[in-house]
């Protein structure tokens, strides 16, 4: 066995790999720069992005505190949407989705830039600046996609609240993060039953003193009753028919926070 081992550890020789093989290989020529020459990779796959402002530095590295491209301006929702439409890629399906019970929706880039400006718009009506904190509460509706490329437009912080949560866990996520205006739905479809999200809301909400609004998306229709407060519950619907189409995205620096 040892004889064995000691000609395994002599091993000399090589067996190069077919060009098939080899053309399957797992290490790319980017990768070989990212193990050489790591900032230089970085700043390669940051220039993919759209930025409103170039960087000064692309790291600013005081232990155990990092910031990356400090002096760089961007958005999200901008990256996410506007760089998508000047060209033929507008048309495009950004969000294709199938929902219960049988439902179906296609939002294309030029849709979805539209919904986007109109919810951020909304939530601007409504006193939600940049730095604010906006949770989201919402089934797997297009609306909860939408709701985050909004707050990104404007500079508002998300955060998403799964849909199946109890009122007790809404309550602590709204009360962790301060958040300003809660996003939910009269209901939600989950295994063919209704999940009645805005009474959990409500529930959770009566210990919130943070919250200012609610806006409610129209998903279980009339099969859901709930209540809406007047001053503070919005249909969303409504508040989408007065809000213009077009929001410009607010200039955010590299390490902003995006979402909660």
């Amino acid at each position: 066995m040892s004889d064995q081992i000691d000609t395994l550890l002599s091993e000399k020789r090589r067996f190069p790999a077919t060009a098939g093989f080899a053309a399957r290989a797992a290490s790319t020529a980017a990768l070989y720069i990212a193990g050489h020459d790591w900032k230089r990779f970085w700043e390669d796959q940051a220039r993919a992005l759209d930025w409103m402002s170039l960087w000064t530095r692309v790291l600013d590295w005081k232990p155990p505190h990092a910031k990356w491209f400090v002096g760089g301006k961007l958005n999200a929702s901008a990256n996410c949407i506007d760089r998508h439409l000047r060209g033929p890629r507008r048309n495009k399906a950004a969000i294709i989705w199938e929902g219960e019970p049988g439902e179906r929706r296609v939002l294309t880039y030029w849709d979805l830039s539209r919904e986007v400006g109109r919810c951020a718009n909304a939530l601007k009506r409504l006193g939600v600046t940049r730095g604010d904190r906006v949770a989201i509460y919402l089934p797997l509706i297009p609306e909860l996609a939408i709701a985050m490329l909004a707050c990104a437009r404007i500079g508002a912080v998300h955060s998403v609240i799964f849909g199946g949560f109890s009122a007790e866990s809404l309550r602590d996520r709204i009360n962790d993060s301060t958040c300003r205006l809660l996003i939910t739905a009269d209901g939600g479809y989950r295994r063919g039953q209704i999940v009645p999200l805005k009474q959990v809301a409500d529930e959770a909400i009566a210990d919130t003193p943070s919250i200012e609004h609610v806006i409610v998306v129209q998903r279980g229709g009339a099969t859901i009753p709930i209540h809406i407060t007047e001053g503070r519950d919005h249909w969303y619907h409504r508040l989408m028919q007065d809000a213009a189409l077009t929001c410009e995205p607010e200039p955010m620096d590299a390490e902003d926070m995006l979402y909660i």
